[in-house]
């Protein structure tokens, strides 16, 4: 992955039950948003502010799409909950998170562990990576995407 390069294309399974194909999006500007855990504190903060701004991201030609390892009930649960206006993909065999590099090692009480490093992906109408944010800080990364997509 490099910017300025054809982002990869890659197919998953959505919580509306459909598969979605990166390349299915040429024309719009995807943010893509790999994120640990439906349901966890910092997970659901950054899912909510996505979707409080999905109405400014849309009308910069904009969609958003977010990846964890959860299952497909799990995500249509947090989509429930929270009220969210965008797709969540299930890599739940982690092929995508892999293909992006967002697997890292990570401390989880005292504990090293292989999880999702919270990262996002902004992807032009081409197809062209144009910005990735890693080891993203929740507070203030919705603002920071949507200067991005200006």
């Amino acid at each position: 992955m490099e910017i300025g390069k054809i982002s990869p294309d890659f197919s998953l399974m959505g919580s509306d039950g459909k598969e979605h194909k990166l390349s299915d999006y040429r024309g719009k500007k995807v943010v893509l948003y790999f994120y640990p855990k439906d349901n966890t504190p910092g997970c659901t903060t950054e899912a909510c502010d996505f979707r409080d701004n999905t109405t400014i991201i849309e009308d910069l030609n904009a969609v958003v799409i977010g990846i964890s390892k959860d299952n497909l009930t799990s995500h249509n649960k947090f989509i429930t909950k929270f009220n969210l206006p965008f797709i969540l993909l299930s890599d739940e065999e982690k092929i995508v998170c892999e293909l992006y590099d967002v697997i890292k090692e990570k401390n989880m009480y005292g504990k090293k562990v292989l999880g999702i490093e919270r990262s996002t992906f902004i992807i032009n109408e081409k197809g062209i990576l144009i910005k990735e944010f890693r080891k993203v800080k929740v507070k203030g990364h919705v603002e920071s995407v949507i200067e991005e997509l200006r």
